[in-house]
């Protein structure tokens, strides 16, 4: 899907892509998989992408609050072509949210799940275009709400995983 920007936007953007690689050490912890293997791949902190050799594995994201936008859209195009079954339970927030509409995932009945503006770290600048970035994998009544207000709050604004079902009805709850 092409995906149209700005010029200023794009140039956000760039700027944005630079200085979350610099500053990509941000742990995205939380992710773990149920029987991992016993192999240098398996790395829970996913500062190098692990899925499991066989789909039926299950691969836990747990309490994640996010990271860097670029590498969880990276990790999410890893685990949707793996095909496996993706569990996100626990906190889930900001980057991690990407996650949940997995067409192999489920969000278990007692997540909460976290929204606020995408921002470089440690600071309030918003930088222009990753927030429409992140709405390609939203939908329904969350694609509404980001886009109304989350994606503009500073604050992080919290819902748990019932209300998110109400908003987003497509999205699976775990068992």
């Amino acid at each position: 899907m092409k995906v149209n920007l700005h010029p200023l936007r794009t140039a956000g953007l760039i700027v944005l892509l630079a200085l979350t690689t610099l500053t990509g050490c941000v742990p995205d912890g939380g992710s773990t998989a149920r029987k991992p293997p016993a192999t240098p791949a398996h790395d829970p902190n996913f500062t190098m992408l692990f899925v499991p050799q066989s789909r039926n594995e299950v691969v836990v994201i747990r309490d994640n609050r996010g990271g860097n936008v670029m590498r969880a859209i990276k990790r999410r195009n890893e685990l949707e072509r793996w095909g496996g079954r993706v569990e996100v339970r626990g906190y889930c927030g900001s980057a991690c949210t990407l996650f949940i509409t997995l067409p192999n995932a489920c969000l278990g009945p007692g997540a909460v799940v976290g929204f606020h503006a995408p921002r470089i770290p440690n600071t309030t600048y918003i930088p222009p275009g990753v927030d429409e970035i992140m709405a390609l994998y939203y939908r329904n009544g969350i694609l509404a709400r980001w886009n109304e207000t989350w994606k503009r709050s500073l604050e992080i604004k919290k819902i748990t995983a019932k209300e998110y079902v109400r908003l987003d009805p497509q999205t699976k709850l775990c068992r």
